[in-house]
């Protein structure tokens, strides 16, 4: 495309741009005019004699003059869904102070300046962790009802002001409180609303982002144990937990203020940053984003349960046996530093099946990703109980690690690709109190299992048999049909 002059002709009336034209494409010429002389009437590009007859009428708004450019010649903008994602990213991070990986290191600090048992410890928090999922499917009602915004921003506000409370515990009732505050306003509600932030921004590359998102989490497992750890020698564990919350107001707040949008729409752009109306050319729509359900009919499909039983699966038996890892290797004559060493493996393996992961969810169907993710668990844990040197750690490390990237790969953008977006927050809301529910039974299971027989073999038997009928029953959670589904309705073209 050659440069493009333009002259203006005077009548007794008007001035009128026109455009001369060389070796240039018709509709760049009648966008590039509109772009350079608005005007409120119609505009015609004449030609220079011997170059061939252009006149193609152009819209009044130099906007639509803009959109209808070809894509080599459009103006770049930034789309803004991957400032987004550093942020959602940020937000799952934020929520490690209310994390099982970053309490841990406070456990026996804090037991001993409470005067607490072990059974005591564990007992706060297994109940606060339960009783912090009863109201976390409304938290799901609240972000549908005011914006992903606006109820972050108030999480965030609350869970810091959680951390500062945690610090301040002076027995086991306040310190049930701080749990059940920690546990609901952090994995529960932040974590929950990071989940759903890139739904309304990515449609075709939802999998690959919600992969990226996860990767920082993964590398927050690895960092924020030692940071904790450190803190706690520096200024003692109350210090460390009003050090975090700062901390998390700090990391939060900004952004959320300043930088946070609800969805494309607010910026002016639309999902995965195309135009408004991409067609084939057979005229159909390139990105169908699927019926919009609500939550009485996702609970009336069987993709629903097939998935929230998997995942409710991952948090039962992983809870479980990260809580009771290092006993779990020294049943088997090995050491905590062997146990230290499975966690890398399966931090490792799970940051790099999550980008992997993420981008399979993006080209296969979930159904089968489900399956092997389920099956892969089950390897793991089976690689566990016959656990009699420390490589056998390291492979069911691995394992686990890839089975979960995987798993949670297709199931992550598989909400808002099978169920819409519309009712997104409270069909999520379902999955999330059922997932923390489950989660604060696993401890419990597996340390009665010991108690009574002396060992982790049943239990690691039982947990290592509990993904197999999901895994079978995966095959069949496919994208179910609105009409199959009263509630469901069809999104709008």
């Amino acid at each position: 495309m050659q440069l493009i002059l333009a002259r203006l002709h005077r009548n007794d009336s008007n001035v009128t741009p026109t455009l001369e034209a060389t070796e240039i494409e018709p509709e760049c010429a009648a966008a590039a005019v509109a772009i350079a002389w608005p005007s409120p009437e119609p505009l015609e590009v004449e030609p220079e004699p011997n170059r061939g007859a252009i006149a193609l009428p152009l819209p009044r708004e130099t906007a639509a003059a803009a959109a209808a450019l070809p894509e080599a010649i459009r103006p770049r903008r930034l789309f803004y869904g991957w400032v987004m994602l550093p942020i959602a990213m940020a937000g799952l991070i934020a929520t490690s102070p209310g994390q099982t990986f970053g309490v841990s290191v406070f456990n026996e600090p804090l037991r001993a300046a409470l005067s607490l048992s072990h059974s005591q410890l564990a007992a706060a928090y297994m109940l606060g962790t339960l009783l912090a999922a009863i109201p976390i499917i409304y938290v799901g009602s609240l972000m549908d009802r005011f914006g992903l915004r606006a109820a972050m921003t108030v999480a965030v506000v609350l869970f810091g002001g959680a951390c500062l409370a945690m610090s301040q515990v002076g027995g086991w009732p306040s310190l049930l409180l701080a749990f059940f505050a920690l546990r609901l306003l952090g994995p529960g509600a932040l974590a929950f609303m990071s989940a759903n932030t890139l739904a309304f921004w990515f449609h075709r590359r939802l999998g690959t982002v919600e992969g990226i998102r996860l990767v920082g989490m993964a590398g927050a497992m690895a960092v924020i144990p030692a940071l904790n750890l450190w803190l706690v020698q520096s200024m003692g564990w109350r210090g460390a937990y009003a050090a975090l919350g700062i901390a998390v107001w700090a990391l939060m707040l900004p952004l959320m203020i300043f930088l946070f949008r609800n969805h494309p729409g607010e910026v002016g752009q639309t999902i995965d940053g195309l135009p408004p109306e991409v067609n084939d050319p057979q005229g159909t729509p390139r990105l169908p984003l699927g019926p919009n359900f609500t939550l009485h009919a996702a609970l009336r499909t069987r993709a629903f349960w097939v998935v929230v039983g998997g995942t409710s699966v991952f948090s039962l038996v992983q809870t479980a046996v990260f809580f009771s890892l290092v006993p779990i290797f020294l049943d088997r004559g090995l050491t905590e530093a062997h146990a230290v060493g499975m966690l890398s493996s399966f931090a490792a393996s799970l940051a790099a099946m999550h980008l992997v992961g993420g981008m399979l969810a993006d080209r296969f169907r979930a159904p089968l990703m489900l399956a092997a993710g389920l099956g892969l668990f089950a390897l793991s844990l089976i690689a566990l109980r016959c656990m009699s040197a420390p490589w056998l750690g390291h492979v069911g490390g691995v394992l686990m690690g890839i089975g979960q990237g995987l798993y949670f790969g297709a199931s992550n953008p598989l909400w808002a690709r099978y169920f819409g977006r519309m009712h997104l927050g409270k069909i999520r809301g379902v999955l999330l109190t059922v997932n923390v529910a489950a989660s604060s039974f696993g401890p419990l299971l597996i340390g009665v299992a010991r108690d009574s027989l002396g060992n982790h073999e049943l239990a690691l038997t039982a947990f290592a048999l509990m993904p197999l009928p999901f895994m079978l029953l995966a095959f069949s959670a496919t994208p179910p049909r609105p009409a199959a589904a009263p509630g469901a309705s069809a999104a709008p073209p």
